[in-house]
């Protein structure tokens, strides 16, 4: 399905997920200049103003504006599956920065819910993180993806302010009891990150960190493709 679609990408007369241009020649799935202006951001430090504790050091590839937001958008929303690879080719450049040079990683991407599952036809994160683990190992890293938490049903973020965001991320995630012995054991070693998508107050990633502190597993970084920095309220 992920080859597939990337061909399809490539083949069909799609619009541009960058610029959303349509009758433009696509290399996976981006017309030449978004393409050239995904390629020239680089990854950087980012912090929510305020950043709420338990937040672990963050980097992200850019700002959640531009190209990056619409392929981003087109992935996640507009079932542009083949925008994976070189999505998670991006991710995989912010994780190397986060991780500070070529050593042994783990990457644990945040989970979706069952319904988002669904509605985007599989876990957008999951395929994100294997392309990067992919294009990592490429490059002679020794990268590993686990899966070891579940999410619970919770409101969109879209509508909820810092304190509701918090709050509802606190009570989102919790350990699967299969991967509660093995998984201190699996990640010893490792440079342990957590991946997502966008950070934009920063609870989600702070209450997975603290799901995976909890049991013995030390997050030393998170790893985002967009930064989206809010300050004050909101």
């Amino acid at each position: 399905m992920g080859r597939w679609a990337d061909l399809a990408d490539l083949v069909l007369p799609a619009e541009c997920a960058g610029c959303r241009g349509e009758r433009v020649p696509l290399r996976r799935g981006v017309c030449a200049g978004c393409a050239a202006a995904l390629t020239a951001l680089r990854p950087r430090p980012v912090r929510p103003t305020p950043a709420p504790a338990g937040l672990p050091p963050c980097v992200a590839l850019g700002p959640y504006d531009g190209a990056l937001r619409q392929a981003l958008l087109a992935y996640k929303e507009r079932g542009r599956h083949g925008l994976a690879v070189p999505l998670g080719g991006l991710l995989a450049e912010v994780v190397a920065r986060a991780a500070g040079g070529p050593r042994p990683v783990l990457l644990v991407p945040v989970p979706a819910t069952a319904a988002a599952v669904r509605a985007r036809h599989g876990d957008h994160l999951v395929r994100l993180a294997r392309h990067a683990a992919r294009r990592l190992r490429a490059a002679g890293w020794p990268v590993g993806v686990v899966r070891p938490l579940l999410a619970a049903p919770r409101p969109d973020s879209a509508t909820l302010d810092s304190a509701g965001r918090a709050a509802a991320a606190a009570q989102a995630f919790r350990v699967r009891r299969r991967a509660l012995r093995r998984l201190p054991s699996v990640c010893a070693g490792r440079t342990v990150i957590v991946l997502d998508d966008i950070v934009t107050t920063g609870a989600t990633l702070a209450a997975v960190t603290g799901v995976l502190t909890q049991v013995g597993v030390p997050v030393q970084a998170a790893a985002v493709l967009a930064g989206t920095v809010r300050r004050g309220r909101g």
